[in-house]
């Protein structure tokens, strides 16, 4: 069988587990195996299943994961979210609409601090769904804000998307996360002049009596969140100016969230130890679909399907901006359907030495697939994102108001998406100045 045959059929099986229910590292693992047995042996499969395992297990930079996700726990069980988004209904509140963009601006704050979309959305709709509520705003179109607000932990780091693909593809998770600090502003302002075009265009959105707070109130509220502020400049300037690895970054983060905590009394023992277990839960899992997503790139790199689909590329004729365009399309297209780390892990093998051989910068492109797994997360009908608000809710928001709510803030993530494929220097500006 050709190299292109085994790869897609490898592609095609992976999607088919997946889709009857079996978890996505145990599809991967397995067509893995089972390809690597039938093409190379028994012995080759061993080998390369031991060395794999214990390099990547052994990784000191794999340590950033569990430091990530430690902080993100820690951060979330002192409710700095609360503080943080109380800051910035006091600072914007005032302004129509004010309740929207507050999560917009609070989401971004935590976000520098976690690295999970799916906390980020859950743990706002629990925050700011019952003001949006308690004011009259619009629940749909605050749904959606919420979710929109909540993938902007894919972009600004500490980011676990772009620590997944720093991991699959070897490149520096350092710049990968430099590289995503001014997208993800972009990408809030972005959503703010969402939110104040749509309250614009449609006043039924927002109500026109709005909560005003004094300057000492709003002064005031800037006492509670310094500390998170001071923890993300100093997290994200060590890692840009080099004093630290990102992996002891994440370590200088977790303890400086759990010191927050301690700080502001918010720390138990029973948020402590139930902060390490999520921990060791989400890490491992993560663990193992890296894994799992190298041995399916090694597999396809023996069975000869990268090499044959870079010569198609080169000898069709295919120039960075069309293989970026079918790459755009194609994750819009089964962004729709299948969860974004899935669609990640399974088309970065076959797409990444592609992008090496077109002489596209690696950096750049893989801010521009956190992108489109930002863009498929709030995209109906899988939309990832969209289901966590709507669990979080309780049953107070229903599917046709969360996609109904949501596709203006799709629309502009897609305007934001052709910003940074048309200028590239927004993404490597910051990266090249390491």
């Amino acid at each position: 069988m050709e190299g292109s045959i085994i790869g897609f059929l490898s592609l095609a099986v992976v999607l088919g587990l997946i889709t009857v229910g079996i978890p996505v590292a145990i599809s991967i693992l397995s067509v893995a195996v089972l390809g690597m047995y039938v093409l190379l042996g028994d012995s080759f499969l061993f080998t390369t299943f031991e060395t794999t395992v214990w390099a990547m297990s052994t990784k000191y930079s794999f340590a950033i994961i569990p430091m990530f996700i430690l902080m993100g726990e820690f951060a979330g069980g002192a409710r700095i979210i609360t503080d943080l988004y109380n800051a910035c209904y006091r600072w914007i509140g005032g302004i129509r609409g004010g309740v929207y963009n507050s999560t917009v601006l609070a989401s971004a704050g935590f976000a520098a601090i976690s690295g999970s979309t799916i906390v980020n959305a859950t743990v706002f709709t629990r925050v700011a769904l019952p003001e949006i509520d308690r004011l009259g705003y619009h629940r749909g179109f605050g749904a959606g804000c919420i979710a929109a607000s909540g993938t902007l932990a894919a972009l600004i780091p500490p980011s676990l998307t772009m620590v997944l693909f720093g991991f699959l593809t070897d490149q520096s998770i350092g710049a990968l996360l430099i590289a995503g600090i001014l997208p993800g502003i972009l990408t809030a302002i972005m959503l703010m002049v969402t939110v104040w075009t749509s309250v614009f265009v449609r006043p039924e959105l927002a109500p026109a009596n709005v909560d005003r707070f004094s300057l000492r109130e709003k002064i005031s509220s800037l006492w509670d969140i310094w500390p998170v502020a001071l923890l993300a400049v100093i997290v994200l300037s060590g890692i840009y100016t080099g004093k630290v690895s990102p992996s002891a970054a994440g370590t200088v983060g977790a303890m400086g969230a759990l010191i927050i905590a301690l700080i502001k009394r918010r720390m138990t023992w029973t948020i402590f130890w139930g902060s390490i277990r999520r921990t060791a839960i989400i890490s491992a899992s993560l663990f193992l679909i890296i894994i799992a997503g190298l041995l399916f790139s090694r597999m396809l790199l023996f069975s000869g399907a990268v090499s044959d689909l870079t010569s198609f590329m080169t000898a069709s004729g295919f120039t960075p901006f069309t293989f970026m365009a079918c790459v755009v399309i194609g994750f819009f297209i089964f962004g729709m359907f299948i969860d974004p780390v899935t669609m990640m892990v399974v088309s970065i093998p076959f797409l990444f030495p592609v992008v090496l051989e077109m002489g596209v910068d690696p950096i750049w492109f893989g801010i521009i697939i956190v992108k489109l797994i930002e863009i498929a997360a709030i995209t109906p009908p899988i939309g990832i994102n969209l289901f966590a608000v709507m669990s979080a809710s309780d049953g107070k928001v229903s599917g046709s108001a969360m996609y109904k709510g949501v596709m203006p803030f799709v629309m502009i993530e897609l305007c934001v998406l052709g910003l940074l494929l048309t200028f590239p220097l927004i993404t490597t500006f910051l990266p090249s100045r390491m």
